[in-house]
């Protein structure tokens, strides 16, 4: 089974995007500042970024494909451009079906609507021995968590506060990890948590 990581940039008050999401705001609003590590300093982070973009496949949630809900606009083909970082199969979770579409650069996005464990034996499929990048919003990666699939979170911790927007680790009380690294410049602060494991169950949310 291959490696499982997620790469959120998250706020202190441990959000990984802001309200008030749209199509002219799709981190919400201030999320954009969540990731001015990746701009503001790209030399000081190199390794992180090379981290982020060198999975053998990816898995993300609609919302993070797309602003749009029910039928697809078969226009939209993501928040990227024609070249989206991935070059590798990212599979899209949404509960409408849709073709595969293949980008330049060697991204093909596929679109799941057989739920999760579906996705995640396509990535494991098409990931070979490389690791499977779980891209996010914080819905997904929390049913990952919750799942009990996640290996290693690499936290990006920005030092600001949204106050309200899409929130990691809700509902998911009896999560441990292990710091494995971690290291700061003005505006980030990376972390890499290993999950600790007693049972090898999933996480049972509270009520």
């Amino acid at each position: 089974m291959p490696t499982l990581t997620s790469d959120p940039a998250i706020s202190l008050d441990g959000l990984i995007a802001g309200p008030e999401q749209s199509l002219e705001t799709p981190l919400g609003v201030g999320g954009e500042n969540l990731h001015r590590w990746m701009f503001e300093e790209p030399d000081q982070h190199a390794e992180e970024r090379e981290a982020i973009t060198s999975a053998g496949a990816y898995i993300m949630g609609r919302n993070m494909f797309s602003p749009g809900r029910g039928e697809w606009d078969l226009d939209w083909t993501g928040w990227w451009g024609d070249d989206p970082p991935y070059h590798a199969p990212v599979f899209v979770l949404t509960h409408h079906e849709r073709e595969p579409l293949e980008m330049q650069g060697g991204t093909t996005f596929h679109f799941v609507t057989e739920g999760l464990e579906e996705a995640l034996r396509r990535a494991v499929d098409a990931a070979g021995d490389r690791t499977i990048s779980i891209a996010g919003g914080a819905s997904t990666i929390n049913q990952f968590l919750r799942a009990g699939h996640i290996d290693e979170l690499r936290l990006h911790v920005a030092p600001i506060v949204l106050g309200s927007g899409e929130a990691l680790f809700r509902d998911l009380p009896g999560l441990s990890f292990e710091v494995a690294s971690s290291r700061s410049t003005a505006l980030v602060t990376h972390v890499t948590l290993r999950r600790v494991r007693d049972d090898e169950g999933p996480v049972t949310s509270a009520g």
